[in-house]
């Protein structure tokens, strides 16, 4: 059994050849700061115009309104220029009646069975046609439509050419071998 350090109660002796020994365990109430809940606050209800302090001089429970200056102009009191507005105007545009043709099944073929760049850029117009549609926007829709169109039959047209051109030559390679 070890004894205790008389200097510093809770240490044992061999620990305390140590230059800088810590402080002995204090309880968690720390001085100076509250440690318990203060319970309810009690709340006075003043009746109505008081408070807890009388009112100032010349004032009741609320201040009293000042007067408007006189008006100094042309016009009398009551009645000044009148200031009209527009009533605002949201023009909304249905999506079209009749809409333009999208090619979108098109363009998707194009794309995976055909020539991938152009069929991109059909697929792209393609997709700004149906919102073109959407927004009744009928010029935009045409242009869209009409580009997406022959975007496609471009595609298609190389498509067929380099399947044409490939067969060709796979049969000309056969015949030679």
């Amino acid at each position: 059994m070890s004894k205790q350090n008389p200097d510093y109660p809770g240490q044992y002796p061999e620990k305390s050849d140590f230059a800088d020994s810590p402080p002995a365990y204090q309880a968690p109430g720390m001085a100076g700061y509250q440690t318990s809940y203060p319970g309810p606050q009690q709340y006075v209800a003043y009746p109505p115009g008081q408070g807890p302090y009388p009112p100032a001089p010349g004032q009741g429970p609320y201040p009293q309104a000042q007067p408007y200056p006189p008006p100094q102009g042309q016009y009398p009191m009551g009645q000044g220029p009148a200031v009209t507005m527009q009533p605002a105007i949201y023009v909304q545009r249905a999506p079209l009646a009749h809409p333009m043709p999208d090619y979108l099944g098109y363009s998707i073929f194009t794309m995976l069975c055909c020539c991938l760049p152009l069929g991109i850029a059909a697929l792209i117009y393609s997709i700004s046609t149906r919102d073109a549609n959407n927004m009744g926007n009928e010029e935009l829709a045409k242009k869209n439509s009409r580009l997406a169109r022959n975007l496609n039959h471009a595609g298609l047209g190389i498509g067929i050419a380099i399947i044409i051109l490939w067969i060709a030559y796979v049969a000309f390679a056969a015949s030679m071998h």
